[in-house]
């Protein structure tokens, strides 16, 4: 692409950036920015373009480090120009975008959008770590649990002593004795009920006559 110029009347535009593992967003305030021209290079990027008011719009910015020209997208909205920079140096964190110390006042850190990325890794350690933990204190817990259950057991029968047995030839479970008298008693009034819708039996008389 053409070396952009830099015009004669020009001023920048607020900019805002937050830092990811393998890239940087940029973003440039610019309301429905025409002639839109970037230039994406290994250690700088350069923007120019007009605003609704047709004012001169330019920012020069020196990277903190090197950056992949060729693997970086830009697109432009009605409010700003966004920008994603590939990162040569993946899992680096930037703490500043600029090269140089001295922070313009147009540069600004977004941070609707920054995320502490370096430490994410060890907090999902320490979560996990936290877990394990009371996952132990769980299985920890069940076995002392499973423990004190057999002592207890153990303890209560240890008052049996060993000449006491109970006689299970002759053990009846009572407890449901009474359910099944009564549902024997049931069975034996259905009999009863059939053989009276059957009639009276027949007299002896007519037992002779059957034989004759």
């Amino acid at each position: 692409m053409p070396k952009i110029v830099r015009p004669e009347n020009c001023h920048p535009a607020k900019t805002l950036w937050y830092d990811r593992k393998n890239y940087v967003t940029i973003n440039f305030v610019v309301q429905n920015p025409k002639d839109v021209q970037v230039d994406v290079q290994d250690t700088k990027i350069i923007l120019s373009c007009k605003d609704v008011d047709d004012n001169n719009i330019y920012n020069e910015i020196e990277f903190y480090d090197r950056v992949y020209k060729a693997d970086s997208r830009e697109k432009v909205f009605d409010r700003t120009i966004n920008l994603l920079i590939r990162k040569v140096k993946e899992n680096v964190a930037w703490p500043r975008l600029q090269k140089d110390l001295a922070k313009p006042t147009w540069l600004l850190v977004d941070f609707d959008n920054w995320r502490d990325w370096e430490h994410e890794e060890e907090e999902g350690m320490a979560e996990y770590e936290e877990y394990m933990d009371v996952s132990h204190f769980i299985c920890l817990y069940r076995s002392i649990y499973r423990s004190i259950y057999c002592a207890l057991v153990i303890f209560f029968l240890s008052f049996q002593p060993t000449w006491l047995l109970v006689d299970f030839d002759n053990w009846r479970d009572w407890e449901h004795e009474e359910e099944e008298g009564m549902a024997e008693y049931e069975e034996y009034m259905d009999m009863l009920n059939e053989m009276k819708d059957k009639g009276e039996p027949p007299a002896m008389d007519d037992l002779d006559d059957l034989s004759d």
